[in-house]
């Protein structure tokens, strides 16, 4: 018996119409589909995108990453149990596709799936499309411009790197802003970008929001899905 194939599939941000018809015809062939979610949640984001496309036969196994920021340190016992559920399905011939939001090769949990099977097993990865473009084209606002220098920030990092990126970037889109909105408000006024600041969170789904005076907002909690796009004032 020939083993499988691993499938890192991209959904998209949120509105299942944004799947590729790759990414379809692929998730209605394989025999499994890996349904990633936190520790926090019962049920799998990803999986609820793809899921009026998928087979009513497909076997769906949830598994459970830690909501972390050292992906390749933290829960090693986790992501080695993650592992070997999927290898098995593969070894035994069963093609598996992981479903991840987004594109599976941009800040992605499936990178790290990838990165733990990629010497073992035959992997294909199917692009989606990122929730800075579909905001982007959502609210008819250019991401960048000609040869302007466009900066992708994790709104997570340290205050010192955010800071640097800010001061050489033109044009910025800065992700997983959740945490410490107010730091990010004032890294963006001292880098005047905040006038053009705009905050999409939950892009495509029901709950989406938008938040255009960032500031007036600095005390609202928000979703870890939460992207703003922005620039330079001129």
């Amino acid at each position: 018996m020939s083993a499988g194939i691993l499938f890192g599939i991209g959904v998209g941000p949120g509105d299942p119409d944004l799947l590729t018809m790759k990414a379809i015809k692929t998730m209605q062939r394989v025999d499994t589909i890996i349904a990633p979610r936190t520790e926090k949640k019962d049920d799998s984001l990803a999986l609820k995108i793809a899921e009026p496309f998928l087979r009513s036969d497909v076997e769906i196994v949830y598994q459970t990453f830690p909501m972390v920021k050292d992906f390749s340190e933290s829960a090693p016992e986790t992501w080695e149990s993650n592992k070997s559920e999927i290898l098995d399905r593969i070894q035994a011939g069963k093609n598996v596709a992981f479903l991840t939001l987004g594109d599976p090769m941009f800040f992605s949990t499936f990178i790290y799936i990838f990165e733990r099977l990629k010497s073992e097993v035959k992997i294909e990865t199917i692009p989606g499309v990122p929730a800075f473009l579909a905001i982007a084209s959502q609210i008819g606002k250019p991401v960048v411009y000609g040869d302007e220098i466009l900066s992708i920030i994790p709104a997570t990092a340290e205050e010192s790197k955010i800071d640097r990126a800010l001061k050489t970037s033109d044009s910025v889109v800065m992700m997983k802003v959740y945490k410490n909105f107010p730091t990010i408000i004032d890294a963006l006024e001292t880098n005047q970008m905040i006038d053009d600041a705009i905050l999409i969170s939950r892009c495509g789904l029901e709950d989406e929001k938008r938040i255009e005076n960032l500031k007036s907002h600095a005390d609202e909690k928000l979703n870890y899905l939460s992207t703003i796009l922005t620039r330079r004032n001129k």
